[in-house]
C-alpha cells in the first residue's frame, strides 16, 4: 500500500481530528522517506518515530531533520554524544526510559535511519531561532505528501496541543508539494537565504548550539 491509497484530508484540526493517529502514523507506515523541517529537536519527539512504528528499525524508513539550535540540556548532551562520536558536554547520566531512548537513537543513526542538521538564521532579517515547520512523505512509487504546521509529534496521548496541519498530495497539488520539496532541499543543502546549516557535529565543534529555558519544551 502506498500514500496514494490513504484517506488523505486536506488538513486535520485537534477539535475534529487525531492527527498522530489519522495522519502521522499511516503516512510513516506507507513511505521510504521523510523530510522535516521543524522548531525544536527532543529526545522524546525523535524517538517517537521508534515508539509510534512498532517495527520502526525493520523498515525502510530514511527520516532528515533540520532543526533548530536550542535543545533541552539533557538532550543536547545526549545528542552531543550520538552524533559527535566523542565525549558529551557533560557526563551522561541516564534513566532508564532515557537510557533504552538513547539505545533506539543511536542505532537508527548507525543504520543511516536518522540524519539531522542544525538551521541558524545568519542575517538582521531574521530575529530569533529557526521555526519553520514543514514536512514531505515519499514513498516507493515515486508519491509524496507534503504538509505545514505542527511541530507536536511525540506519540504521547497526554501531551497533544491544540493546532491544525494542512496537507497537500503530489497527485492532486504537485506544484505545492514541489515547493516544499525544494524549500526542505535547499534547506539541507545550505542553499537558503538568511539560514546557515551545518551538521550536527560540525555545530558542536563551533558552539553553535545552545540551552533552552526548560519552559520553552514541553515535549520531553
Amino acid at each position: 500500500m502506498g500514500l496514494r491509497e490513504l484517506s488523505l484530508k486536506e488538513e486535520y484540526r485537534s477539535d475534529r481530528e487525531n492527527l498522530i493517529e489519522e495522519f502521522f502514523i499511516p503516512c510513516l507506515d506507507n513511505c521510504i522517506e521523510y523530510d522535516r523541517a521543524i522548531e525544536y529537536a527532543t529526545l522524546k519527539s525523535l524517538t517517537g518515530y521508534y515508539f509510534g512504528l512498532k517495527s520502526f528499525l525493520e523498515n525502510k524508513v530514511q527520516i532528515r531533520i533540520v532543526t533548530g539550535h536550542r535543545f533541552r540540556t539533557s538532550d543536547l548532551n545526549i545528542f552531543s554524544k550520538l552524533y559527535g562520536k566523542k565525549s558529551s558536554l557533560f557526563p551522561l547520566k541516564l534513566t532508564p526510559t532515557k537510557e533504552k531512548k538513547f539505545s533506539v537513537l543511536n542505532k537508527m543513526i548507525e543504520t543511516n535511519k536518522l540524519k539531522m542538521k542544525i538551521a541558524i538564521p545568519n542575517s538582521e532579517e531574521v530575529y530569533g531561532s529557526f521555526g519553520e515547520k514543514i514536512g514531505i512523505f515519499h514513498d516507493e512509487n515515486d508519491d509524496m505528501v507534503a504538509f505545514t504546521g505542527t511541530s507536536n509529534e511525540t506519540f504521547d496521548p497526554r501531551n497533544r496541543n491544540f493546532e491544525s496541519i494542512d496537507v497537500f498530495t503530489s497527485w492532486n497539488d504537485k506544484s505545492r508539494v514541489d515547493i516544499k520539496t525544494n524549500d526542505f532541499e535547499n534547506l539541507w543543502q545550505n542553499k537558503t537565504k538568511n539560514i546557515s546549516v551545518y551538521g550536527f557535529e560540525d555545530a558542536v565543534e563551533k558552539n553553535l548550539l545552545s540551552y533552552s529555558a526548560e519552559w520553552i519544551l514541553n515535549q520531553s
